[in-house]
């Protein structure tokens, strides 16, 4: 039973609040005429691509957590073949196009990636084949799907960099997020992988989520942080899925905590980690050791491979269609399965990357000099702001955003980017292949 708490008057000021705040920003950084517009896309323009990262999409969980917004459907061992033949298909259109470029990192992403643990050895294999892979390779997965031998198989696969959604060691918060594994699965999943040699290991944990206190989450970071991962990986339960995402309207009457309860979790778990050598590596992640970083959204330019992946090539943004049949059946024919493209301007594009190094919480200065006239002129004025509102310092070489900033960041990112990305996932979620999506 999920809990219920009262919206208040104060939550309905403070979304208003932010929206104006963040429209606000938006039309100075890339100007009021600039429009926000996915396009219907029959096909996809790669240009000349030397080197790029891949992202592969696997859509399918056999519990589906009623809090996730991302595409995803029941897991049917009868698409197990399909699918895969549908991403083999797209790698060899890709290769078609762009020939043997080099693959700087791979993630896979769902879903859940596990539940096609052989197919995904298959991908692999294909992926080495025809391109030329000189990253890390990263994967999520969730506590269910970790035993020896996924872990076997997983490492055979040249996987090197490991997450575990772990969400919670307090069985009453996996019960209300819909999580069907118990406290000691998470620990045995956890000390398994950490076993196993992975260059990296990652705990994904939620906060903020409904009624839960200070020393409740106290607890679930001191357990994380005890527990003998690389990285830690915290999150708000995101606003996006109390609004229009159809299929999870189930929380629609679940409620973020109000911002001062957020603003005292946050200093919390950065107090928490910064005390037990956990340095932050982005607005979300601490860090602790010379593990390599694991992250799965900073990466500047990618390919998208599966149902609903998305493709950020330099000027354009694209997205394959979410419905699974659609995707199948079009990759069956040799055809792209892209369904929606945003162009990018060279402002949004330079924003773009000083959207990610803010996520980082480190922006380089000679990122910065790269950027002349109204456009890095607009960048130095908002690390002037930021600055006067003790939100970043600087050393020589970066701006570094302290824990202040990093949550006013992480506000912002849930009232901005999430905002938007809710407007274009409810549409394309309900419609394979949409005319077009105003955000």
């Amino acid at each position: 039973m999920f809990l219920k708490p009262r919206r208040s008057s104060i939550g309905v000021s403070e979304n208003m609040s932010m929206e104006l705040i963040t429209r606000s920003i938006r039309r100075y950084l890339v100007g009021p005429q600039q429009e926000f517009i996915f396009k219907r896309a029959e096909s996809i323009d790669l240009g000349r691509i030397e080197s790029i990262d891949l992202y592969i999409h696997i859509p399918f969980c056999k519990n589906l957590c009623p809090y996730c917004p991302y595409n995803k459907i029941k897991y049917d061992e009868s698409y197990s073949k399909p699918y895969l033949e549908a991403i083999l298909n797209e790698i060899e259109m890709y290769y078609e196009k762009l020939g043997a470029v080099n693959i700087d990192s791979i993630y896979i992403g769902g879903g859940t990636p596990t539940n096609l643990i052989d197919e995904l050895g298959v991908i692999l294999e294909r992926v080495r084949k025809r391109f030329r892979v000189s990253g890390n390779v990263c994967i999520e997965t969730n506590p269910n799907d970790i035993d020896q031998e996924n872990v076997n198989k997983l490492k055979d696969f040249g996987i090197d960099l490991i997450s575990l959604g772990v969400q919670s060691f307090d069985p009453k918060y996996l019960a209300l997020i819909g999580r069907n594994y118990s406290v000691k699965q998470a620990y045995d999943a956890i000390d398994l992988v950490n076993r196993s040699d992975f260059k990296s290991v990652n705990i994904d944990l939620m906060f903020a989520l409904p009624g839960q206190t200070i020393s409740e989450l106290r607890s679930d970071v001191n357990r994380a942080m005890s527990s003998g991962a690389n990285q830690l990986t915290t999150y708000p339960l995101f606003t996006f899925p109390y609004t229009s995402v159809g299929k999870y309207m189930k929380l629609k009457k679940v409620h973020m905590p109000g911002i001062r309860i957020r603003r005292s979790m946050y200093r919390t778990i950065h107090t928490m980690c910064s005390d037990n050598d956990f340095g932050r590596v982005s607005v979300w992640g601490f860090k602790r050791f010379s593990a390599p970083r694991y992250s799965s959204v900073t990466r500047d330019n990618y390919i998208g491979l599966g149902a609903g992946a998305g493709s950020n090539i330099p000027g354009t943004y694209y997205m394959n269609t979410f419905s699974v049949s659609d995707y199948m059946e079009l990759c069956a024919e040799d055809r792209f399965p892209t369904a929606l493209k945003m162009e990018f301007s060279r402002e949004m594009t330079a924003f773009h990357w000083f959207y990610w190094r803010l996520y980082d919480t480190r922006i380089p200065k000679e990122g910065i000099k790269g950027y002349s006239g109204k456009t890095g002129r607009k960048m130095r004025q908002m690390i002037f702001a930021m600055k006067a509102l003790n939100m970043c310092t600087e050393n020589d070489a970066e701006i570094l955003l302290n824990e202040r900033g990093a949550f006013w960041l992480h506000l912002m990112q849930n009232y901005f980017s999430l905002n938007y990305i809710n407007k274009v996932w409810t549409v394309a979620q309900r419609i394979p292949f949409p005319k077009e999506i105003r955000i």
